[in-house]
């Protein structure tokens, strides 16, 4: 699947996106991710990336000192735009994860949701260069996403020669799409961020995982 199809899917699925934070076995798992993203990047400059309708930047915002938050597609933008942030510092910003160059700006911190499993295995470190790039030394940075539950999550349609794993996924409108989705272990994700991040501490809970680390001076 091309990046331009992914970004296709996710358009169409805009209206449809927050349905996924509605899975009834996924509330306390959900609860515990809440309020410990309320607290993440407490009095700093955060960068979010791919953030969708916003669903997670409603969190981020509390106590942040502002948020930037960026996602590809106008569709969620437009979604996120609309919700209630009580008038704090929250920007949203049409760029591409893999360049970020419509940021002229560097973060203390920076939280990436739910992307990290659409980025193939061969361009992780092109989208962790972008990503430091805009990051002051030492930032700080929480990699949330799913863990792939039996009954719960979509099963894996079929994978590739480069190890990528993929599902087929349907949209109200009846067309079926195939899906980028990676469900890294916590050996992955330490190997992957090895040699660009130090402190990485990996959580798991049933249904998400969440790794944090700070970047290399």
């Amino acid at each position: 699947m091309s990046a331009t199809e992914l970004t296709r899917y996710y358009a169409q699925r805009a209206q449809e996106y927050d349905r996924i934070y509605d899975k009834p076995e996924r509330q306390q798992d959900l609860r515990v991710l809440e309020q410990q993203t309320t607290q993440f990047g407490a009095g700093q400059k955060l960068l979010e990336i791919a953030c969708g309708t916003g669903y997670w930047t409603q969190f981020l915002s509390q106590q942040a000192k502002s948020v930037t938050a960026i996602d590809y597609n106008q569709e969620v933008l437009d979604i996120a735009c609309q919700r209630d942030y009580a008038n704090r510092s929250v920007y949203f910003v049409r760029d591409d994860a893999y360049t970020l160059n419509q940021l002229d700006e560097q973060f203390e911190a920076a939280f990436v949701g739910f992307w990290w499993s659409h980025v193939p295995l061969q361009r992780i470190a092109e989208f962790l260069h972008a990503l430091h790039a805009k990051l002051k030394p030492g930032a700080t940075v929480w990699i949330m996403d799913n863990r792939y539950v039996e009954g719960s999550s979509t099963p894996i349609s079929h994978s590739d020669d480069a190890g990528n794993t993929y599902q087929t996924r349907p949209l109200d409108d009846g067309s079926q799409h195939e899906i980028l989705k990676i469900f890294p272990s916590s050996a992955d994700l330490e190997q992957q961020l090895s040699g660009v991040a130090s402190s990485v501490k990996v959580t798991e809970l049933t249904y998400f995982w969440l790794a944090e680390y700070q970047i290399n001076q």
